[in-house]
């Protein structure tokens, strides 16, 4: 009778160290840029935001987490990330800031909100005895579509062939080239002060943190100025808060082993809070372009004049929004 061995022990599963965390991490998202890509044929639109989401998320991720990586590939990889995710997006960006200006537009030329709310800020000199009324606005309303519409469309089509050409460019395959060797092989490398993940996660934390705390604390209701900020600078620490949100996000998917884009609902809130701001900014910015357009119609100058007031109105509403979301007690996530 031959004598039995007993049955060797089930190997055990290893315990998941950070090195994999972030391994795991680079090459779900390195796999979904992949897919997109293939799918580009079939559906571009979709593939498209697909691409735009996973090169975000592959950017950020180089970025925070550069010290567990090779620096010389991850410095190299990291801006051509940044550029096909800039290049993708700035056709459906201006697309959606027409959407957003057009509507604008249609409200405030509206007869029924004039006589509720009136012109929210007086933007144009009064010339002569005849004052800027609603009815100016309803007046230069359709130039002003037309002339934004004009501007901005062409901005899109410019955009939109920038973007098939970026596809069709040795760039943009050496690129892709990268992301796919990133796919199975993630050039880690050691740190000799001991820096891991959760470091690194709390850095860009306390960045974020210190960012919003050093923002001005803004009232309910806190006045608009009708002239736009020189150069921008009064919405530059916004958005610079907006990118270190954005940061701060991607690195707690990291940690938490999660890509489907769910953050907190508070952080959530927030988010959406300042990319509002940055879209009514953008546009606002577009409006005040548009009206030194040489040769237009006075009416046509005022109204767009009230549209960019009534977009400077909604930025500061996103930075109160954002302000609120902020100050909330996160909640802590309910044991499993």
């Amino acid at each position: 009778m031959a004598q039995r061995h007993p049955d060797p022990p089930a190997p055990s599963t290893p315990a998941r160290t950070p090195d994999d965390a972030l391994t795991g991490y680079l090459r779900a998202r390195s796999t979904e840029f992949l897919r997109a890509l293939r799918l580009h044929g079939e559906a571009p639109a979709e593939s498209t935001r697909a691409l735009r989401r996973a090169a975000r998320r592959l950017t950020a991720t180089l970025h925070t987490y550069r010290p567990l990586l090779n620096p010389a590939w991850s410095d190299q990889l990291q801006p051509e990330l940044a550029w096909l995710s800039g290049t993708l997006g700035a056709e459906h960006t201006y697309e959606a800031r027409l959407t957003r200006l057009l509507g604008a537009l249609a409200r405030l030329s509206d007869p029924a909100y004039a006589t509720v709310s009136g012109p929210r800020a007086d933007p144009a000199p009064r010339t002569g005895s005849g004052a800027p009324t609603a009815a100016t606005v309803h007046l230069g309303a359709a130039k002003a579509a037309a002339l934004l519409e004009r501007r901005l469309t062409l901005a899109r089509t410019r955009a939109h062939s920038t973007a098939l050409q970026a596809l069709g460019s040795a760039r943009f395959h050496a690129v892709a080239d990268t992301v796919a060797v990133l796919a199975s092989d993630v050039p880690l490398t050691t740190t000799p002060d001991g820096t891991d993940l959760r470091s690194l996660a709390a850095a860009a934390e306390e960045r974020l943190t210190d960012a919003v705390a050093a923002l001005p604390v803004l009232p309910p209701g806190h006045p608009c100025t009708t002239e736009p900020p020189p150069q921008g600078l009064a919405d530059t620490p916004w958005h610079q808060v907006r990118l270190l949100l954005r940061l701060h996000r991607y690195a707690q998917e990291v940690l938490d082993g999660d890509g489907d884009g769910s953050p907190h609902p508070r952080l959530l809130t927030a988010a959406l809070a300042l990319n509002r701001h940055r879209d009514a900014a953008e546009a606002a910015g577009a409006a005040a372009q548009a009206a030194r357009t040489p040769r237009i119609a006075p009416a046509t100058a005022y109204t767009l004049g009230v549209l960019h007031a009534d977009q400077r109105h909604e930025v500061e509403a996103c930075r109160f929004a954002f302000q609120q979301a902020w100050r909330q007690r996160p909640v802590a996530p309910a044991p499993h």
